[in-house]
């Protein structure tokens, strides 16, 4: 069997970020399918590596996550008609595997199946054009209506959908009930984060002291709201707490957040640029909860990130702002806390007791990894999906307790 894997934003483990496809095309790989990989990079020129079994085909799209909108525009266009013009020169594949975001990776699928009759199965990161219609980045009722129209094609047209949350999957199918939706949420990489015992020489490495740390990895955008972690450090610097909070990434809201920090003269925050995955593991190593955060937007509430599923490999309790599927997990699994920034005296409090009780903390970071080991390791995730590309050969779908819980 054959695969051409589309994503436009492909990583892998070292180059940092989310690393999502390069596990799931591994895995295909290690399975027996060939995989060929078509994404982009910014340099000028078409480029192709072979990484660890996957054919990976790099076409010259810039992209940064602080382009303004008809930047981004341009970039997702561009991709999609030089991505369309580069699969005519691949030899034929059984399956187009095309991941968002963006959504306009879907058009590469609606033009394969009409052109070259390929079959295309269509994973949902997140609910577009709904997260960017909530934030307000789209506002033209007449582009409103242009992205749901496509939004409905994509869906209606593709062979299968992959969905990475209960959230995802249920409002994909109360806009297309026929559809044949399977969910695959983010995953643990259990192999390569592990519970640890804080090291001396990574705290130097970052200046910090062997004291509570709570840690976020990962982009400082409009919709990750990690200026709230701020409260916390207010607070905790107020009341005296020993406390630290770190930040590690990049984005949009950067410079505002650091700005604020300094407004509101913090001397137990720290920031660090954006790292590889060796980089946040060590972060992760040095810490004892993570935080997990997003803009107050209904469809936020629906997602799978990155972020929450690598501190449950590590070990770390779970801080998470937002009522959504990961703060169902956290409430049912006993995983850490949840923060209300209107009222943010009722999680501070529970954050000073797992603080202050090393029987707590241990106990709720224990949960996590036990979570991470028993549903979302990368092995299941890869395993499900080889389900849906081939269930006759590579077994039917399977469900179990954690998502009928979530459904």
């Amino acid at each position: 069997m054959k695969i051409v894997y589309i994503h436009q934003y492909f990583v892998t483990p070292s180059e940092g970020g989310g690393t999502r496809s390069y596990h799931l095309a591994k895995g295909m790989v290690e399975a027996g399918i060939e995989v060929e990989m078509i994404t982009s990079h910014s340099e000028n020129y078409y480029d192709f590596k072979l990484i660890d079994g996957i054919k990976v085909h790099y076409l010259p799209v810039p992209y940064r996550q602080e382009y303004g909108f008809f930047r981004r525009i341009w970039a997702f266009s561009t991709f999609v008609n030089q991505a369309k013009k580069f699969l005519r020169k691949l030899p034929r594949p059984d399956f187009l595997y095309i991941t968002s975001t963006p959504l306009t990776t879907g058009w590469i699928g609606l033009w394969a199946k009409k052109k070259l009759a390929i079959p295309f199965i269509f994973e949902v990161r997140d609910l577009w054009p709904d997260a960017p219609i909530q934030v307000g980045a789209i506002q033209n009722p007449i582009l409103k209506k242009m992205l749901y129209s496509l939004e409905s094609r994509i869906y209606r047209h593709a062979f299968k959908i992959v969905a990475l949350s209960p959230g995802i999957a249920n409002s994909i199918r109360e806009k297309c009930d026929s559809c044949k939706i399977h969910l695959i949420p983010n995953f643990s990489d259990t192999a390569f984060f592990h519970p640890v015992e804080k090291n001396g020489q990574i705290l130097q490495k970052f200046g910090l002291e062997p004291k509570f740390t709570i840690a976020y990895a990962g982009a400082i955008g409009q919709v990750n709201a990690i200026h709230e972690m701020l409260i916390l450090a207010k607070m905790a610097q107020d009341k005296g707490k020993d406390y630290q909070f770190v930040v590690m990434g990049k984005g949009s809201m950067l410079n505002p957040l650091l700005q604020k920090a300094k407004d509101l003269g913090l001397k137990n925050f720290f920031y660090f640029p954006f790292g590889s995955k060796e980089e946040v593991r060590q972060l992760l190593g040095v810490s004892d909860m993570a935080m997990v955060t997003f803009a107050h937007l209904p469809v936020l509430k629906t997602n799978s990130p990155n972020k929450f599923f690598d501190a449950l490999a590590a070990g770390k309790g779970i801080i998470v702002n937002h009522k959504g599927w990961v703060y169902q997990l956290v409430k049912e699994y006993r995983l850490g806390v949840y923060f209300n920034p209107e009222g943010p005296e009722e999680a501070f409090d529970k954050i000073e007791k797992i603080a202050s009780s090393p029987r707590l903390l241990k106990e709720t970071q224990h949960n996590s990894r036990e979570l991470a080991e028993k549903y979302f390791s990368k092995e299941i995730a890869v395993q499900r999906l080889l389900a849906v590309i081939d269930p006759d050969k590579f077994g039917k779908e399977f469900r179990d307790e954690v998502y009928i819980l979530t459904a």
